[in-house]
Parts: C-alpha cells; sequence; structure tokens
C-alpha cells in the first residue's frame, strides 16, 4: 500500500506561528499607509510650479509680430519663447531690445498651453550687482560705454 505524506505545520507553543503572521500584516499596512496621501500632507506643486524652467544662450532670431524669440542654450536646445506684457526685462531694453546674436541671455519660462512663455528676460553675467550701482565697464547696452571689439551687442 503506497502511504500519502502529509506534512503538519510545526507551531511554536509560544505563539510564533501567529507572531509571525501577526508581523507580516503590521509591515504591509505600514508600507500601503505610507503610499496613501494624507490630508496633512503637503500639497502637490501645482503644474505651472512644476513647469518653471530657466534657459540661457544667445538669441538666434527674434519674431516681432508674433512676439517670440528663439534661443539657443547648449544644454536643452533651441526654444521658442513667447513674450507678454507680464514679461520683465533686466539690463535689456524691452522685447524691442533683444536682438539676433546676443549672447548670455537668460529667460525664466513657463510652460502654458504648449508654449514656453517668458516671466523674466535678462542678460546674464552681471556679477550679481543686479540695478543701480557704479558701472564703471560700461557694458550695460544702455551706450556711453565701451562694448568690446566689433562695437555691438555680444
Amino acid at each position: 500500500m503506497v502511504g500519502i505524506l502529509v506534512r503538519k505545520p510545526i507551531i511554536n507553543p509560544k505563539g510564533g506561528h501567529m507572531k509571525l503572521i501577526g508581523t507580516i500584516t503590521v509591515l504591509v499596512a505600514a508600507i500601503a499607509t505610507s503610499l496613501v496621501p494624507t490630508a496633512g500632507a503637503a500639497p502637490a506643486p501645482t503644474p505651472a510650479a512644476a513647469q518653471l524652467r530657466q534657459f540661457e544662450g544667445t538669441v538666434v532670431s527674434v519674431n516681432r509680430d508674433a512676439r517670440t524669440f528663439r534661443l539657443r542654450d547648449v544644454e536643452r536646445g533651441t526654444r521658442t519663447i513667447k513674450v507678454t506684457s507680464r514679461t520683465r526685462f533686466e539690463r535689456i531694453a524691452g522685447f524691442s531690445g533683444l536682438r539676433p546674436g546676443m549672447r548670455r541671455i537668460e529667460a525664466k519660462v513657463q510652460r502654458r498651453n504648449g508654449v514656453w512663455v517668458a516671466t523674466e528676460v535678462e542678460r546674464s553675467g552681471g556679477g550679481g550687482e543686479h540695478g543701480g550701482g557704479d558701472d564703471r565697464r560700461g557694458d550695460d547696452d544702455r551706450g556711453g560705454g565701451n562694448s568690446g571689439p566689433g562695437g555691438g551687442d555680444d
């Protein structure tokens, strides 16, 4: 006669089997709870804040009619950037001051409806001395100074 071997679970007389199941249950519950956001948790960033970017490079072209310009960023490629009435300009005479070939142009942009919209456009490389002050080098693009070889925008 062939017998069937039935294995009975080994149960620790001190409740070891139940203790193991209880430990696993607690671990699974803790992991599941950590994955669910709570009411007191910090809110997720807004889509606009998540899409805030900064590009820096050379102006490739300017489209006055569409109020856009193309900026070639060495790290991120060439991007078309839209300028609105809310765009702030620093060390550039507004949108009309943008010219193809201008280097070290920094644009802080947000993605809106599939378009990069500039919140701020400035000429970078000011050494952290934004605003007033005595500019002895005369390279502030507002005339009256030595703009270097070629006498134009760099």
